[in-house]
């Protein structure tokens, strides 16, 4: 509101004393950014669109870089089941262009845990990039992208890991993950607004990235090609500078509060889910057998909670995702997504992709506002909802 107000000009595109306010509000979301994700440099955070722009960025970035210096050679890249189509289908355009091959690796049935071990199977001599979601948006598994990385350093193979679900609710480091390259969305864990995000590129890493789009920068305007200077080099036209400021306010408050701090907050709602769920007898990968009163519905994913975040979806034997989610808006004020969630590997890994009752499952997400009282209503509002079916 007091960007909106009182500033609202175009930074970098003019030397009054609006444009210069603009612009260092913009390098404080910088800095902001690379303490919360552990970076080297707060210039190597690259604003873009979302996390789908980001992924993009990244993706092609590297096979554009890699094709400029080796044009005949082939190169392999590397993803999982898990992952979402901001990666796969990024993937599947490369694919239908000669000189690349891509590598799908399959996870747990079960719990939809992308095991380390596989990764390292799959790696080629030509393999260029590993990318790999921290936490599914479908399950809430969290992948061991620690393991992950430190595989890929090993074998000199750049990394890419999309925290589009667990920044701002799982603790990450940059460090830890050995990651080369971390996408990220404004709007979800971080609270800023829509139509931002970001990429992290390592320095060591951009020499490896090429631009994929160029434009005006407002710096070094007399050059034909775009600055190779950092973040100006990947970062072509005007900022969506009113969304920076938004959630450069939204990590502000999460540093503030600290990782650990929100993790732990998240954990406790977990507990209190997972109780309920089993107290109704929810069907889940601990209990496949159960007489209770929800026990028509089904959670897909772990139940042990350092597995997971709070991101629980659910299948119905009869209900459709849309009835379910339909009924729990109606009849009790609760909001939740249903279908295939960008992500269709994902659930055919855990069995949800098809049925009677149509594709994918109802999902429901905490967020650090939610209260442990919220999450027993919701889970007993899914009982009650399971039962008026049943007596139907």
């Amino acid at each position: 509101m007091d960007y909106a107000t009182r500033l609202g000009a175009s930074p970098g595109r003019g030397h009054y004393a609006e444009s210069r306010e603009g612009a260092r509000l913009i390098a404080q979301c910088r800095s902001r950014l690379n303490e919360f994700l552990g970076g080297q440099n707060p210039n190597n955070i690259i604003f873009t669109l979302n996390t789908s722009d980001a992924l993009n960025l990244a993706i092609k970035g590297v096979v554009r870089q890699a094709r400029l210096e080796h044009p005949d050679r082939t190169v392999h890249l590397i993803t999982s089941d898990m992952d979402h189509n901001s990666v796969l289908r990024p993937y599947a355009a490369l694919s239908s262009e000669p000189g690349v091959e891509i590598t799908r690796v399959a996870a747990d049935p079960e719990t939809g845990v992308i095991a380390s071990k596989d990764i390292a199977g799959a790696l080629r001599p030509n393999t260029l990039l590993v990318s790999v979601v921290h936490v599914s948006n479908v399950s809430g598994v969290i992948q061991p992208i620690d393991e992950i990385g430190t595989i890929c350093r090993e074998q000199g193979v750049l990394y890419l890991v999309d925290v589009a679900q667990s920044l701002g609710h799982v603790p990450f480091s940059i460090v830890n993950s050995r990651a080369d390259l971390v996408a990220f969305p404004g709007h979800k864990g971080l609270m800023g607004p829509q139509g931002t995000g970001g990429l992290y590129i390592a320095p060591h890493a951009v020499p490896r990235v090429a631009t994929t789009r160029e434009g005006g920068t407002g710096h070094l305007s007399e050059l034909d090609v775009q600055p190779d200077e950092m973040p100006q080099k990947y970062e072509a036209g005007s900022h969506n500078t009113i969304g920076i400021v938004g959630l450069s306010e939204g990590v502000r408050w999460l540093q503030e509060r600290g990782q650990v701090a929100c993790r732990e907050h998240e954990l406790e709602l977990i507990d209190v889910m997972l109780d309920e769920l089993d107290r109704a007898g929810v069907k889940t990968i601990a209990t496949p057998e159960s007489n209770g009163p929800a026990s028509s519905l089904r959670l897909l994913g772990p139940v042990d909670r350092g597995m997971r975040c709070g991101t629980f979806s659910f299948v119905h034997e009869q209900l459709s995702p849309a009835e379910l989610v339909s009924a729990l808006e109606e009849g009790f004020g609760i909001l939740a997504r249903a279908g295939i969630h960008c992500a269709p590997h994902a659930h055919r890994t855990l069995g949800s992709l098809k049925g009677e009752t149509g594709g994918g499952a109802a999902r429901m997400s905490f967020g650090p506002f939610v209260t442990k009282d919220d999450v027993a209503f919701a889970a007993r509002s899914l009982r009650e909802i399971c039962a008026a079916f049943a007596n139907a």
